[in-house]
């Protein structure tokens, strides 16, 4: 049996009003206000982060995603000059 042991905290200072509707919330679908927060902020956290995850692309977007990953680069001499300098831990 795998056991998922939490270890972390996170405090929050909320008004009574929303602590009550919080317990509410959390009472209508059986769960510990605990439970039902974090939750509610794993869900709201995946929706702020989908697009930088994944984002979609019509044809012809996705015919020049493939073109400039397929690419050869463009040789940048300053850079390679760059990379060739000793850095300051070596």
């Amino acid at each position: 049996m795998i056991v998922n042991k939490r270890t972390d905290r996170i405090d929050l200072r909320i008004h009574p009003q929303a602590k009550e509707a919080l317990q509410a919330a959390a009472l209508l679908r059986h769960k510990s206000v605990s439970e039902f927060v974090l939750e509610s902020a794993l869900g709201a956290a995946n929706e702020v982060l989908a697009d930088r995850r994944y984002f979609s692309l019509n044809a012809e977007q996705w015919e020049a995603f493939q073109t400039a990953l397929n690419t050869q680069p463009q040789p940048l001499p300053r850079l390679e000059r760059l990379m060739r300098e000793p850095g300051i831990f070596d």
